[in-house]
């Protein structure tokens, strides 16, 4: 009988692949993504670029660390209803949290929502509210979909809104997961972190832990041309996932050591470079910080270590950033 002789595996490496492949729940499987270098795409940069890959948690993105801590330091309980804001991702996240917690949720998106997104959540049982128009005052489709889930809430007294947009829950996501993974993996703390950012709870928590811990690495936050976050200016911004055009209470509450934004089609040829030079398929913000990567590469010092946090899976934007024709018709 032919077999395989088995190779040698470090005990450390062992322990990895059994956290990362043996849980109770799926909600176990969130977080330990991998961190990987960009070598080719930094080929001619004089420092090394890694990529923090969140679509390796099980829904898909870096929500699902925030949706699992709002649902963990929540009293939420089996029959319960849940109402919520979503541009897609945490809509996904929080899908799975009602199945596996034995309550509905109800989730509020905008047509900038992905088709594959949607039918994602309506799969898992939620029920998907989807507004029409902008807010009349600012034209701004979160303020929109915030006003519709205070009325859901008016309509349903006994529902719950765990607003990703307040909740500190996250913040303690992103400092025991992603920031202490970051560092555990690389081994120390990165020169450079880029993070793209909407409601400002990945990098909020990834601020928490540098600060925390002391540590000496500059936090670059990556906005969209037109966000109104941290100062910005309010404009048209059609890529979902980045950006607000509203200012979340979670913002207020930290200080990233530098802003950078960048535009729509700036995003999109990012995201489409690293695809073609690292097979690796990133959402729109993966792109922006990609781009925003660029534009620092000549004020970064030889030898640095950059991370950037790639939150999502670009497989739900293909009718969209990777679709030659809607991004010459929008952009």
């Amino acid at each position: 009988m032919f077999s395989i002789p088995a190779l040698p595996v470090s005990n450390a490496c062992k322990l990895a692949f059994m956290e990362r492949n043996s849980a109770r729940t799926i909600a176990d499987a969130i977080g330990n993504t991998p961190l990987v270098r960009l070598d080719r795409l930094a080929r001619n940069w004089n420092f090394n670029l890694w990529a923090k890959l969140e679509a390796y948690n099980p829904g898909g993105s870096a929500k699902d660390r925030t949706a699992h801590a709002m649902v963990t330091a929540s009293q939420l309980k089996p029959g319960d209803t849940v109402v919520e804001s979503s541009s897609g991702n945490l809509g996904i996240a929080l899908s799975r949290e009602a199945v596996l917690g034995d309550w509905t949720f109800h989730c509020v998106v905008d047509p900038r929502a992905n088709r594959t997104t949607i039918a994602h959540m309506k799969a898992l049982g939620t029920v998907v509210h989807q507004i029409t128009e902008p807010d009349p005052d600012t034209g701004d489709w979160l303020v929109a979909r915030r006003a519709r889930v205070a009325e859901l809430l008016a309509q349903m007294p006994d529902a719950t809104c765990l607003d990703q947009y307040s909740n500190t829950a996250a913040f303690v996501a992103h400092d025991e997961g992603t920031m202490t993974e970051i560092v555990n993996q690389l081994g120390h703390a990165p020169d450079h972190l880029l993070v793209a950012v909407s409601t400002t709870g990945t990098i909020g928590g990834c601020l928490q832990h540098v600060a925390t811990h002391g540590l000496d690495t500059q936090v670059t936050a990556v906005d969209a041309e037109g966000s109104v976050l941290f100062d910005g200016h309010p404009g048209t911004r059609h890529l979902p996932g980045f950006g607000a055009g509203m200012v979340p209470e979670l913002s207020k509450k930290i200080s990233p050591h530098r802003v950078l934004r960048i535009d729509d089609r700036a995003s999109v040829e990012a995201a489409r470079k690293l695809v073609r030079t690292e097979a690796i398929l990133p959402g729109a913000s993966g792109g922006a910080v990609i781009a925003a990567v660029e534009k620092l590469s000549a004020d970064i010092p030889a030898g640095s270590d950059v991370v950037v946090i790639v939150h999502d899976d670009g497989t739900r934007y293909m009718d969209t950033i990777y679709n030659d024709d809607w991004v010459e018709e929008n952009l």
